[in-house]
């Protein structure tokens, strides 16, 4: 049986972006121009995980996270949901200016 797909995030509040994580990981995790993370988005491949998971206890912030990654069916049935009422304009028995 394969292992759950897992995915890496950031805690952008708690990163002080020393780029640690871009250094031990460079097939997934680049660094902006003021050397913060840009991790590329869903499932990490099997093969990086040891890697991932190095890089994760290897950040002096603790902000980088390995993750299970969300299921695609999930993702399609919030798509798929109907959309949340919205709330009326104004105030009941006002007209809008």
């Amino acid at each position: 049986m394969a292992a759950d797909p897992q995915q890496l995030t950031v805690d952008m509040i708690a990163c002080a972006g020393h780029g640690i994580c871009a250094e031990l990981l460079p097939e997934w995790i680049q660094l902006d121009d003021w050397g913060f993370p840009i991790i590329r988005p869903g499932a990490l491949p099997p093969q990086l995980r040891a890697q991932a998971k190095w890089a994760v206890s290897n950040c002096p912030t603790l902000a980088l996270k390995l993750r299970k990654a969300a299921r695609e069916e999930s993702r399609v049935a919030r798509a798929a949901s109907p959309a949340a009422p919205r709330a009326p304009a104004g105030l009941p028995g006002r007209s809008p200016r």
